[in-house]
């Protein structure tokens, strides 16, 4: 992902957590705040130590990245958003990740209900 579509600062996580609204399923939480001077969305990801090992987080986080790549376009564009996976997320393969991602996602009304 390019500079610009990652929050990356802990002042920018923090304010994401104060002042966005959450929402969760069992492997994901998903912070969403709505950013109306940016003009496109950024992503940023928390995968504790507790999930696992740096190769098993590295691999969780790859996986996140590109379910947002690939529904980009159906996203609402100014917003920030901050996915935390849970401990179920280490046995997950990608096709699992992206089905709980979307739920979470159509929770949070910010992908278009035809996006699958």
């Amino acid at each position: 992902m390019k500079k610009e579509f990652r929050i990356k600062k802990n002042e920018e996580f923090s304010v994401v957590f104060k002042k966005g609204k959450s929402v969760a399923n069992r492997q994901f939480v998903l912070y969403v705040l709505h950013k109306e001077e940016q003009s496109n969305f950024r992503l940023g990801l928390s995968v504790s130590k507790k999930v696992g090992n740096a190769v098993t987080r590295n691999r969780i986080k790859r996986l996140i990245r590109e379910v947002f790549h690939q529904y980009e376009e159906n996203l609402n564009q100014k917003k920030d958003f901050v996915v935390i996976a849970r401990n179920p997320t280490a046995e997950m393969d990608f096709h699992e990740v992206k089905k709980s991602l979307l739920h979470v996602m159509k929770l949070a009304r910010v992908i278009n209900k035809s996006a699958e």
